[in-house]
């Protein structure tokens, strides 16, 4: 495969990327000269959903928290797996059902263990 080919098979997409680059950043450039430039203090304060912050913004969150983000990502993936396999089910037969309850029981063993760590539990220690 000499250059001419790569050339003739790689330059578009050379060029979406060239592309898209520039696109960004002169987004970025615009808004950037667009944008109103007076910072005040309100306008610096954090902001909580509406309600004036009551403690430190800086505060230290349960890990708790991520793990029950990573256990909802986790069966997220899992979603994104089982919808293509249901549509080519029939396909691939019986090996793949077996396959998918495998990989479905060693999910609930991961939510099981997280219930046993009381992963789940948001009351106070």
């Amino acid at each position: 495969m000499g250059l001419e080919a790569l050339t003739q098979r790689y330059l578009p997409v050379l060029i979406v990327i060239i592309i898209s680059i520039v696109i960004g950043l002169s987004m970025l450039l615009i808004s950037s000269l667009l944008r109103p430039k007076r910072a005040y203090t309100l306008k610096l304060t954090p902001y909580e959903c509406g309600i004036p912050s009551i403690e430190d913004t800086w505060e230290r969150f349960n890990v708790k928290f991520y793990i029950v983000a990573l256990v909802f990502v986790i069966f997220d993936v899992e979603t994104v797996f089982l919808y293509p396999w249901a549509l080519v089910y029939k396909k691939i037969g019986f090996y793949a059902l077996i396959e998918m309850y495998l990989f479905i029981f060693i999910l609930l063993i991961g939510y099981f263990y997280a219930i046993g760590k009381k992963v789940f539990n948001w009351s106070k220690e």
